[in-house]
């Protein structure tokens, strides 16, 4: 039994958290454990209390473990001041970075390492100082983009994916906040009007309530977890056992209040993953994005609206970076520990993400730095960067040809792992947009073997090539790569380049449901 000497209030436990850790630990961070069932509540809500000995136990066990899984997966050469784990999951996605989701981007904060101006023992050198020119040929969602400019630095994004530059531009591009205000508004006060008359509502109500009645009396929180967490309920079984009974009164007022689940067949991804009333939203929305005579807010609402039809994929919490199977009716759903269930209305998301969108964008202005950044859509291996710049942006254009480029910051992608079109197949249908899925370099249809790896290797090779002619003589290049296969040495000798330094990073803080041992290297590169 718990002395009262070992017991802490919520508060207590952070502090003494942080102190243990030698990191901030927020209150929440201890609700977390307990909601999740990773420590026993003990006490009434109001006046909750853990024990000291059980959080300690926790996180021995918790820390122990994830370092000895690093150490064994991927040695223990690991630069952990690159990891950056002990910032906060805001601090990682602050300000416009957080726009629109993207898989497979890198932190900020590891583009403002090697960017910024400070030394330690690591990084010994300055590399580049503000008013130099940055080049990344994989833009992929902008970071690097970003990041020049909060540090005063001009850059050039280039991506094969119309779409990537679009979220790159929206991060980039500053807008008229009032004027973005008064657009979104409007396409609100419509989108609640449309929803009122169809009745959705009504059954969105009546689900919610008997759901959650359903959730109180068969998944308490956190004692379900808890109890799932020592073994006491096989999660599996039980789980699809309460969803197979909660289904049969899902279906009963789905026919009560005539609401339409089952899709009519048809080949897009649309079709195929959204159900009949959030198709009619989405098209509501997107006709009133056509009308916005303003490019730059017409832009902005597009990725707004974009990131609201991602967040309403007829798909579980827990599969939504990986889709599987459309799934229409209520579930299991085990990142909850309850049974949940689908959207059928945007509304929701689509208010908080205009709210947020908007904030985010004015943060980021206070940031903003009077340079310029660009994301050219285009072949890295074979684009004109001047030709580019001097149709899209004349005054980056004009500079980067007087001084050059002085180096390159990117993560390239990976052999085999990201299908970087089919991750936002639902905005290319949308929004008609191109998809040039065939030339996307290392793409997951062409799998991981030999011959992709070779492939590979004469892709990145004559992107390096390509962009080097744009380079300044004493360039310095940094590409992130996770380069288990040895590819990265064969890439720069192609490229006339030789590797100075590597730096290998335990990436710890992934927001994927596969959270397993994984590192990645900044490979430094100069001239030969």
């Amino acid at each position: 039994m718990e002395t009262i000497l070992d017991l802490m209030t919520i508060r207590e436990a952070s502090t003494w958290a942080s102190q243990y850790l030698k990191k901030e630990v927020t209150p929440s961070n201890i609700s977390y454990l307990i909601q999740y069932g990773r420590i026993k509540k003990i006490g009434e809500n109001g006046s909750t209390l853990i024990s000291r000995d059980e959080l300690t136990e926790y996180y021995r066990a918790y820390n122990g473990t994830r370092e000895t899984d690093y150490t064994n997966t991927v040695g223990d050469n690991l630069n952990r001041t690159l990891a950056f784990d002990h910032l906060k999951e805001y601090e990682r996605t602050k300000h416009v970075h957080r726009l629109h989701p993207y898989k497979g981007k890198f932190i900020p904060q590891l583009v403002e390492y090697f960017l910024d101006n400070h030394v330690d023992d690591f990084k010994k050198v300055v590399y580049f100082t503000q008013d130099d020119v940055i080049l990344d040929p994989f833009a992929g969602s902008g970071t690097t983009l970003v990041q020049a400019n909060e540090l005063g630095m001009h850059a050039i994004g280039i991506d094969i994916s119309g779409f990537n530059s679009l979220i790159s531009n929206v991060k980039i591009t500053k807008c008229s906040l009032p004027d973005l205000y008064c657009e979104t508004n409007k396409i609100t006060k419509i989108l609640e009007k449309f929803v009122s008359t169809s009745g959705i509502n009504n059954f969105q109500n009546k689900l919610e309530s008997v759901l959650y009645e359903f959730n109180t009396r068969y998944f308490p929180s956190p004692d379900f977890k808890r109890k799932v967490n020592t073994n006491q309920i096989n999660e599996f079984e039980y789980g699809l056992e309460k969803a197979a009974e909660f289904e049969r009164t899902f279906y009963s007022l789905t026919d009560i209040y005539h609401v339409q689940i089952k899709q009519v067949p048809g080949k897009s991804f649309v079709d195929k993953w959204y159900v009949e009333q959030i198709r009619q939203e989405i098209d509501l929305v997107r006709n009133l994005i056509e009308e916005i005579p303003d490019t730059t807010i017409r832009n902005v609402i597009t990725v707004i609206l974009s990131r609201t039809t991602r967040s309403c994929r007829a798909t579980t919490h827990f599969d939504l970076a990986t889709l599987k199977e459309p799934v229409f009716s209520t579930y299991y759903c085990h990142k909850h520990g309850k049974i949940c269930k689908p959207l059928f209305s945007i509304l929701g998301w689509w208010k908080r993400y205009c709210e947020d969108t908007i904030e985010r964008m004015g943060q980021f202005d206070n940031l903003r730095t009077e340079t310029n950044q660009i994301c050219l859509t285009g072949d890295s291996r074979i684009i004109n960067i001047f030709d580019e710049l001097d149709r899209y942006s004349p005054s980056l254009g004009q500079l980067t040809r007087s001084k050059g480029i002085n180096g390159i910051f990117s993560s390239p992608p990976y052999v085999g792992l990201i299908d970087y079109h089919d991750q936002h197949a639902y905005a290319y249908d949308l929004f008609n947009m191109e998809r040039k899925d065939e030339l996307e370099i290392g793409a997951m249809a062409a799998g991981q073997g030999q011959f992709a790896r070779k492939l590979y290797v004469k892709a990145i090779s004559e992107v390096m090539n390509n962009c080097r002619k744009y380079l300044i003589d004493d360039f310095n290049v940094f590409l992130v790569a996770n380069d288990k296969y040895n590819l990265y040495p064969v890439i720069a000798e192609t490229a006339g380049m030789q590797i100075i330094e590597q730096y290998k990073r335990p990436v710890l803080c992934r927001t994927e449901r596969d959270k397993g041992a994984y590192s990645e290297t900044i490979f430094h590169m100069k001239a030969r």
